[in-house]
């Protein structure tokens, strides 16, 4: 009987024996897995893929005032072109295959300017690609575009810079992203790409993807080369994904990590990359982990108390998902590391490493000449006094008295060696904190009311990797980042942890303002 109905239904037209159409590709959100299972089903092709977010960006960006994207790569829909003929012809195309991806301006990227956020820089063309932005072309990766960032990488606390304003953060347009990877993290939150790549010195991966609900991953210094990105301190910087998932981050992570002659901390590092990062995305990953609470990063002075409370939240959360919970969770002469003077001045002597790599056509040859010109956004000016006041060529060990480099620098190692005895001692596997223990300030006061940012705390001064992961959201809009912190090498570790959180938790949703289609 029900096959006759059926068969009535169809005669009459109210049933059609057409096959469904499929649904249009939902640009928002969309995961690394998403654009290429779209590509291969022959839903897309890999140009109408980057045609998509570019059109995002075009509709977007400008009209809202969010000013993530500086400039647009004009050969990204040619290398598209490229990525489809030779899926066509069944050519190997590499593990992130038409992955549109948001780079900040600081990373060298051939074809394109890379200003550092500097107007003197504007139009700087580099001699070719930075590692990283090598690594992920390899991969197939596309560099859709490059980002705005704070200049010259000097401020945590926003993302303004002299070649191309000021960046807004996409949950509220009225806030700040932090600083100075701002850019990329309003970008990605907002689905301008599939991902996006930073810098961090002290915060700048992980504050602004606290602010923008992001995940982002610091690693350990050695793991991953800084060749051909534009530097503020060398013995601190790190590049890396900035990313809507873990595992979009992971899998970035394991292309752009590993071993580069052209930079000489990744010695340091050789033989300690995992042979695969993507195999940590277990569900189950914080079943009989054990979590150190570091209460000294939580319960501050400053701490806002909706922040306070997604994170004692985390951790319910880390606990029901299998995580013992050490609380609290102390370091010996905790103070005494954050007082300590463990920061190198050396910016003006990396940036002429830096500028030496431009050639000879290199738009200047001393940063301090910046400082001459004036060329500068007024609130970099102390920055720029304080950091490029050191003799041009002029090594910090070469001075009175020698800075050492990490990791031979003894108030760092110290610190280090503190925080590694205290997690041997609780028999802790990872360390967490908020990222920041504030929600994002207004953009009108961004630098006032700077306060609340636990990332330059622990990781940079000690070498050891962190990542962050959304929490959840204060003020009913305004996202908080879970920090995770852990051994040296340990970044499939956090991973795991990080992703376990993520998939029980689910706490990431798409910015209003930035979620139609």
């Amino acid at each position: 009987m029900k096959q006759i109905i059926v068969a009535a239904a169809v005669a009459v037209g109210l049933i059609s024996c057409a096959p469904a159409e499929p649904a249009p590709f939902q640009f928002v959100e969309a995961t690394i897995a998403d654009v290429q299972s779209a590509i291969t089903n022959e839903r897309m092709t890999c140009r109408q893929i980057v045609q998509g977010y570019l059109d995002r960006i075009d509709a977007y960006d400008s009209s809202s005032g969010l000013n993530a994207v500086s400039m647009i790569n004009p050969a990204a829909l040619g290398r598209a072109d490229d990525i489809d003929r030779a899926l066509a012809s069944g050519e190997s195309v590499g593990p992130l295959f038409c992955v549109p991806v948001l780079v900040k301006d600081n990373f060298d990227t051939y074809g394109l300017p890379t200003t550092g956020g500097s107007i003197a820089l504007k139009n700087s063309m580099p001699l070719d690609d930075a590692f990283m932005v090598r690594k992920l072309r390899e991969a197939g990766a596309i560099v859709l575009a490059k980002t705005n960032m704070a200049e010259w990488a000097f401020s945590p606390r926003q993302t303004v810079s002299s070649s191309f304003g000021v960046t807004a953060n996409a949950y509220d347009l009225s806030k700040t992203p932090a600083g100075s990877s701002g850019g990329t993290a309003s970008g990605t939150a907002a689905s301008f790409g599939a991902a996006g790549m930073g810098s961090d010195t002290g915060n700048s991966i992980r504050g602004p993807s606290s602010h923008l609900a992001l995940f982002g991953i610091r690693s350990t210094i050695g793991l991953t080369s800084r060749d051909g990105v534009i530097p503020l301190s060398f013995d601190w910087d790190i590049a890396g994904p900035m990313t809507r998932t873990v595992e979009d981050g992971a899998r970035m992570f394991d292309v752009v990590t590993g071993y580069d002659p052209a930079d000489p901390f990744t010695e340091l590092g050789k033989g300690k990359r995992e042979k695969d990062y993507t195999a940590f995305l277990d569900t189950g990953g914080l079943k009989g982990a054990r979590i150190g609470v570091l209460r000294a990063l939580v319960n501050t002075e400053d701490a806002d108390p909706e922040v306070v409370a997604v994170f004692e939240q985390a951790i319910a959360d880390l606990r029901a998902a299998g995580a013992t919970i050490v609380d609290p969770f102390t370091v010996d002469n905790f103070a005494n590391h954050l007082d300590a003077d463990v920061f190198c001045v050396r910016f003006r002597y990396d940036m002429e490493q830096y500028l030496k790599s431009l050639g000879p056509d290199a738009p200047i040859k001393d940063v301090m000449e910046v400082y001459e010109s004036g060329e500068y956004s007024p609130y970099i000016k102390e920055g720029l006094e304080f950091f490029g006041g050191k003799p041009l060529g002029q090594h910090p060990e070469q001075a009175s008295p020698p800075c050492l480099d990490f990791p031979n620098h003894p108030a760092r190692k110290a610190y280090l060696d503190d925080v590694i005895k205290a997690m041997d001692g609780a028999a802790v596997d990872a360390v967490i904190y908020p990222t920041w223990t504030n929600p994002p300030a207004p953009l009108a006061t961004a630098l006032t009311d700077y306060k609340g940012d636990n990332s330059q705390l622990v990781a940079p001064a000690t070498g050891l990797p962190a990542v962050t992961v959304p929490m959840g959201y204060t003020r009913g809009t305004l996202p908080a980042g879970l920090q995770i912190l852990g051994r040296p090498y340990a970044e499939g570790l956090l991973i795991k942890f990080a992703y376990a959180y993520e998939q029980a938790t689910k706490h990431r949703r798409p910015p209003e303002r930035f979620s139609a289609e």
